[in-house]
């Protein structure tokens, strides 16, 4: 029974580590106003573009990649919650 369960254990953590491999893969984008942030489904910071016309107001630009940040990150929250759901439903076997 214990060794079952190390079993699925181990096959689990697999798993995960492929999911979070996948999820490195993909990449996802966060836009406000001349400003482009991309990150990974690990959440990652992975580029950020600054149009030149951004660059003459340092608070706006400043406030413009929060907002794109922020955007980046839900979008790969969503990204890897499909992931994880996706590796449950496989764990489940449903």
């Amino acid at each position: 029974m214990f060794g079952d369960m190390m079993e699925k254990l181990q096959a689990m953590q697999q798993s995960m580590g492929e999911s979070k491999a996948r999820l490195a893969n993909i990449t996802v984008e966060g836009k406000a106003e001349g400003v482009t942030v991309v990150i990974d489904g690990n959440r990652k910071v992975r580029d950020i573009r600054i149009e030149d016309a951004m660059l003459n107001d340092k608070e706006d630009l400043q406030d413009l990649l929060v907002v794109a940040v922020n955007k980046a990150i839900e979008a790969a929250d969503k990204a890897n919650e499909a992931e994880m759901a996706a590796k449950a439903r496989d764990l489940l076997g449903k």
